[in-house]
């Protein structure tokens, strides 16, 4: 399992056009503050994507908006596929290691499957394990999927999830969507059935 954990370009660029198709979704809806109009603010990130995903690093533009309206001028970043809220790493290197740590007991075969430092790791378990159980996202996810083990998490989500590691990964950063951005309420309605 392990070996196989490598997300191509393609994965990436598919991803890419998903959160294009949510920008505009978010654009045409208007100013979550004023209902003025919004307009592209798009901004560089530096994504790291480890031994996991290399290639999602040429994908380094986080679609964000702006309010165009006088004495409003906030931003609406919209949700994301490719971009875990603020994290540096990209979501889906957060879900495929967090997934990893918990399959691999030791940690330098972690690192070498992975790319991320054993630190980083042991947070994104804590946050797993702590404070994202208490998100509204994780209390559906409970509601649908059955046996979800907390002791396991992401794993005992991504176990769950029917397909090949690319749409496992694909769905769970779908489930994960509202996590991803705190400008726009209600980020998962903007997802549309092509995403």
């Amino acid at each position: 399992m392990v070996d196989q954990m490598v997300l191509e370009r393609e994965f990436f660029e598919m991803l890419e056009r998903q959160d294009e198709a949510i920008l505009l979704r978010v654009a045409a809806s208007g100013c979550p503050a004023c209902a003025g109009r919004l307009h592209r603010g798009d901004y560089d990130r530096k994504p790291r994507g480890a031994l996991i995903a290399p290639t999602g690093e040429a994908f380094v533009k986080r679609f964000s908006l702006c309010c165009g309206r006088e004495g409003c001028r906030k931003r609406a970043t919209p949700p994301s596929l490719r971009f875990l809220g603020r994290r540096v790493y990209l979501g889906a290197v957060m879900i495929l290691a967090s997934v990893v740590a918990n399959a691999v007991d030791a940690a330098t075969k972690i690192r070498a499957a992975t790319g991320v430092p054993a630190r980083t790791r042991r947070r994104w378990l804590a946050w797993w394990m702590g404070p994202f159980v208490s998100t509204e996202v994780f209390v559906a996810i409970r509601a649908r999927l059955i046996e979800v083990d907390d002791a396991a998490l992401p794993t005992s989500i991504f176990d769950r999830l029917p397909g090949a590691l690319a749409a496992r990964v694909h769905l769970f950063a779908r489930v994960l969507v509202p996590l991803t951005t705190t400008s726009v309420p209600d980020g998962s309605r903007f997802l549309g059935a092509g995403a």
